[in-house]
């Protein structure tokens, strides 16, 4: 391994597969097994858990050392190098053919930047399907590095909090320690994390977010979909949430602090749950989320993953999509050891809500119901508004005839977008016709 991209990866910090260690000792072990059950990886001796390097040396012995607990696995685990680069001894872990691996101190595997043990009643069904190639691991057909957008990249690094520079001579090296470049070619993750187009190497890669009138999809009045990265549809759905939900504002000192009706948190919590935990072979389907007057839901195509069962599943740490999550929780969008259901709940009583329900079925759905204090008093105020906006657009209207849109928008306050849903509506309900052309008719009040 090069100086330069040992570099990259320590920067880059501890992962799915980068795992560092101060000093060599015999219970790297349960890291080897880890590696060789999940993806692989790169054990670093002589790098501290800040990503200090404070050198370790490689020797004879301990070379033959690291190949004996290799061998002496169950079955016998092929380390593929081990070498020193610089103070820093580099053993490499390849992913094993033959899952699961144990170790004398049993069963382990890793969970984002995390070596999990595992009882031997979870493995038969962890490592069931362990001959299936993931969906995010097979290789994304036609998708080059020319089709890799930097931009997404660097916004990748900063939210990761990483100085690191990218440019196109380091692209292949920096993607390889992402586990989403191999042998010249990028995986599906890669094309759901970078690509400057996902819709057209991934079509059904989309969240769909709504906003209803009532209890159910009757009536919508907001709609987006969202068909670009995860990144971005993560950001998306954070910022249609804080859009549709009540707001409070307490000032705590000398600051003014903003409190949503739900937690922001456990709403965080479900939508990257959802993007992590998506089964993305299902063609046709999407991510949904709906906020309705008493509830906001949160769904993803895909049950719950191999190893989960619906008595164990806040317990158990099983990501369908391991590459990905190591993305998320790279940029502190995930938390480690599987403690989102948990914390979801928590968040909830900790607002005097009820918690949240799971259903488990073909799709994974949250709910989280809001305060009904006031629930039923946000349709009846939003109705309110929207009724004294269209009485004033009529006025206005009756006012000029000739108004435009355009000079509607400044009068009313509201979008162009706001104006011509309106102006609609009223039309549908037979309070207003136009007569002439768009530019030189004029409105004409009915009743």
């Amino acid at each position: 391994m090069k100086t330069e991209e040992l570099k990259l990866i320590i920067k880059e910090g501890e992962s799915l597969t980068v795992e560092f260690k101060e000093k060599y000792t015999s219970k790297i072990n349960r890291d080897i097994v880890a590696f060789a059950n999940s993806k692989g990886g790169l054990l670093l001796l002589g790098v501290n858990d800040s990503g200090k390097i404070v050198g370790e040396i490689l020797t004879n012995k301990m070379k033959s050392e690291i190949n004996t607990i290799a061998r002496n696995c169950e079955p016998s685990i092929h380390i593929k190098k081990i070498q020193q680069t610089e103070e820093i001894v580099v053993v490499e872990v390849a992913e094993g053919d033959e899952k699961p691996y144990s170790c004398s101190a049993g069963y382990f595997r890793r969970l984002d930047a995390v070596t999990q043990k595992i009882t031997q009643r979870e493995v038969r069904s962890i490592f069931r399907e362990t001959d299936t190639i993931s969906f995010e691991d097979i290789t994304c057909n036609d998708l080059s590095l020319n089709d890799i957008l930097f931009k997404k990249v660097k916004t990748f690094l900063q939210e990761a909090n990483t100085s690191y520079k990218v440019s196109k001579a380091n692209m292949p090296s920096f993607l390889t320690s992402l586990s989403i470049y191999r042998k010249g070619k990028i995986s599906n993750a890669g094309a759901l994390m970078f690509a400057s187009k996902v819709k057209r190497f991934i079509p059904h890669s989309e969240s769909i977010l709504g906003a209803f009138k009532g209890r159910d999809k009757t009536n919508i009045y907001d709609r987006k979909d969202v068909q670009d990265d995860l990144l971005t549809q993560f950001n998306e759905a954070e910022t249609f949430l804080k859009k549709h939900l009540n707001v409070r504002s307490e000032i705590k000192g000398f600051n003014r602090q903003d409190i949503y009706e739900i937690p922001l948190d456990a709403l965080r919590e479900a939508v990257v749950n959802a993007i992590v935990h998506r089964n993305y072979s299902m063609k046709g389907t999407s991510i949904y989320i709906g906020i309705y007057d008493d509830r906001v839901e949160i769904e993803n195509p895909g049950g719950l993953p191999d190893g989960v069962t619906k008595h164990n599943f806040s317990k158990s740490s099983v990501r369908r999509n391991p590459i990905i999550a190591d993305l998320f929780h790279r940029m502190g969008k995930v938390e480690r050891m599987g403690s989102g259901i948990d914390r979801m709940r928590n968040l909830m009583r900790e607002a005097g809500l009820k918690e949240p329900v799971f259903e488990m079925g073909r799709f994974f759905r949250v709910i989280f119901y809001r305060d009904p204090r006031y629930s039923l008093k946000v349709g009846e105020t939003r109705e309110k508004t929207r009724e004294k906006t269209r009485e004033k657009i009529l006025r206005l209207m009756q006012e000029n005839p000739g108004v435009t849109t355009k000079e509607l928008t400044g009068m009313v306050g509201i979008t162009s977008k706001g104006i011509e849903w309106h102006i609609k509506k009223l039309k549908k309900e037979g309070f207003l016709k136009r007569v002439g052309s768009a530019k030189g008719g004029h409105w004409e009040i009915i009743r």
